[in-house]
């Protein structure tokens, strides 16, 4: 089994809807928001045809995970929306520690993982995917 993360990408021609199903928390935010394009139930469960381009990246850019992206064809290379020069720590009540901006993560086997525009890191513990969050605090009812 590799330990290469899955990356897939979704296309309409115009912008290409990059996803990284391990940064995901399941917040449900683009289900919810753009159900035409971001369905759970299909397979694939992202049809870049369903909405607008315009429409695809304004939900895209309220991924609270940074788990969707997206790259403009022309331009070859992903977008990763209003990146800060500072960093905000947000606590989110009774889920992950949500962290904005350019980071450099050092992992405990030595590497270092590049993070922009938001990580989501574990409060709880019960992520299988620490130090970052995967969503678990809800199946545990995390409170804090």
């Amino acid at each position: 089994m590799s330990d290469t993360p899955i990356h897939k990408e979704y296309s309409n021609g115009e912008v290409t809807i990059t996803w990284e199903p391990h940064k995901c928390i399941h917040s449900k935010n683009c289900v919810t928001g753009l159900a035409s394009v971001f369905d759970f139930e299909k397979r694939p469960w992202v049809n870049a045809e369903g909405a607008s381009t315009e429409a695809i990246v304004k939900q895209i850019n309220k991924c609270p995970s940074g788990a969707l992206s997206y790259y403009f064809a022309e331009q070859k290379e992903k977008s990763t929306g209003d990146v800060m020069m500072e960093q905000l720590v947000e606590v989110v009540q009774n889920g992950p520690l949500m962290v904005y901006g350019n980071l450099k993560v050092k992992l405990p086997n030595g590497h270092i993982k590049n993070q922009s525009k938001v990580s989501a890191f574990c409060r709880c513990g019960s992520s299988q995917n620490k130090p970052f969050c995967d969503g678990s605090h809800k199946k545990i009812n995390f409170e804090g």
